[in-house]
């Protein structure tokens, strides 16, 4: 699996941010492994205010209870990297931040902090939308190759691509 370019990231996230204002919806990113990636690629986007309302670089735990709500429970028993936390992660971003619709990422980008049941490698995603019968929350785990740099980078692109499934 080839880690995806600039270029790539950016096309991807242009077909977001015309998603986004097509349907009159603002985007807001919870990032761990990525530290902010994500909303940079975003950003990185001229006239960006439109759709873009901002996210949250939650790299410590601590982060990630405090700013967006994850249960101290949840991280302690199923650890940060993990669909449970995630999921909270999405969810506490609409619900303090605001927007329409969320992107949470947690991982374990290397070249350590893996273990057995998580390798190196291992990302979680969540991906939560507001509806009218309230905030629907999806979430997947990849396992990609490579180093940091490839694992965030493939992470970055993967968050993008679930933004734009329905």
């Amino acid at each position: 699996m080839t880690p995806p370019t600039d270029s790539s990231l950016r096309s991807l996230a242009a077909q977001v941010a015309e998603r986004l204002l097509n349907r009159g919806q603002r985007l807001i990113t919870a990032e761990s492994c990525t530290g902010g990636w994500i909303a940079k690629v975003c950003t990185d986007l001229p006239g960006s205010s439109r759709w873009f309302l901002g996210g949250a670089i939650v790299y410590a735990n601590e982060a990630k209870s405090d700013w967006l709500g994850v249960s101290p429970a949840i991280l302690q028993g199923e650890g940060a990297v993990s669909e449970a936390t995630v999921r909270a992660m999405a969810r506490g971003a609409l619900e303090r931040l605001g927007g329409d619709l969320s992107v949470a990422v947690s991982g374990i980008a290397g070249p350590d902090g893996g273990a057995p049941d998580k390798p190196v490698g291992t990302v979680w995603f969540a991906w939560a939308r507001r509806r009218d019968t309230g905030i629907e929350v999806t979430a997947a785990r990849e396992r990609f190759p490579g180093d940091r740099e490839a694992v965030r980078r493939l992470t970055v692109q993967r968050a993008l691509q679930g933004l734009l499934e329905p």
